[in-house]
């Protein structure tokens, strides 16, 4: 079973992933609200995956990626944005940094989790 620990401010984008990941046996999910929480819970969680709004208040993905790989054994763990500025080179940009994979929102729900896999 593969975790993943996704950072996303709008609850309400938690509650659409939380429902999209509930039906993939092999995804265990842990969602936070913000930066420091979600570098707090990957600490006990150790995820294989990030899946990150880049745009948060205090802290941004690219933030939030930095701090989780800068933690011992943490510094392969895989990162997925998710991101509502949809410009090419900004997506070429994150892929460039290390990043698995760019979904634009909206994002497709029913999609996701295939997303997910084929990006592992």
């Amino acid at each position: 079973m593969r975790k993943i620990l996704h950072v996303e401010d709008d609850e309400d984008i938690r509650t659409i992933v939380d429902i999209a990941l509930s039906f993939a046996e092999d995804f265990e999910l842990r969602q936070c609200h913000d930066g420091p929480s979600a570098i707090e819970a990957a600490q006990m969680f150790q995820p294989d995956l990030l899946l990150l709004d880049f745009m948060m208040p205090d802290m941004s993905g690219r933030e939030v990626r930095a701090a989780i790989s800068d933690m011992p054994g943490m510094e392969n763990v895989g990162t997925i944005y998710v991101t509502a500025k949809a410009e090419d080179a900004f997506s070429e940009t994150l892929l460039l940094e290390g990043a698995l994979k760019v979904i634009t929102k909206p994002f497709d729900p029913m999609t996701l989790a295939a997303q997910l896999r084929e990006a592992l």
